[in-house]
């Protein structure tokens, strides 16, 4: 019952200090201004490499419900948020065969990293982007797709997969022998 309980607590925590750092969030020079980056999915990351991948999709979806409430103008974001963490969460997870080596954590780092940017680059331009653009009244959006996809969600996910693994991997060095097991 009490590991239970510190497990609770800790996906609670780290689902707030998530929310808290998707306000801390800036665009990308160069790539469309509505793709900004920010520090949300290294709390996720934290909780998938210590409590399991579970938790870290639970972190994910507390943070992007919250994210939801507070913007309810921009349905569309919260979701492709939550897709982009949960296929690099997931893939980061799985494609990391020891999870205390430097290495082995930068191999599925980057896989993840590769497996976001095809998973969103079909997603915006099948669903998201048509959608995002109907949404927002943004004809110029649904028009130019391919151009968005190629000149600005590729690079995006790239750099905020590059990002997200730097700082994870010097953070979990420092917290995978605090955060409970």
């Amino acid at each position: 019952m009490q590991q239970q309980t510190k497990r609770l607590i800790t996906i609670s925590m780290l689902s707030a200090v998530a929310f808290i750092l998707m306000f801390i969030k800036f665009p990308i020079p160069f790539l469309p201004p509505y793709l900004t980056l920010d520090f949300g999915d290294v709390p996720a990351l934290l909780a998938t490499f210590t409590l399991g991948p579970i938790a870290g999709l639970i972190v994910e979806f507390l943070k992007n419900l919250l994210n939801f409430l507070f913007n309810i103008g921009d349905p569309v974001g919260p979701v492709a948020n939550f897709l982009a963490a949960s296929s690099f969460l997931l893939t980061a997870y799985f494609a990391t065969k020891h999870k205390d080596r430097i290495k082995s954590l930068i191999v599925g780092l980057s896989v993840a990293t590769v497996v976001m940017t095809l998973v969103l680059s079909i997603l915006n331009y099948f669903i998201l982007l048509p959608l995002y653009g109907m949404i927002m009244n943004l004809a110029d959006i649904v028009e130019n797709v391919k151009i968005v996809i190629v000149s600005g969600v590729i690079p995006f996910n790239i750099i905020k997969g590059i990002v997200i693994s730097i700082i994870f991997i010097l953070l979990y060095n420092r917290l995978k022998n605090v955060l409970p097991k």
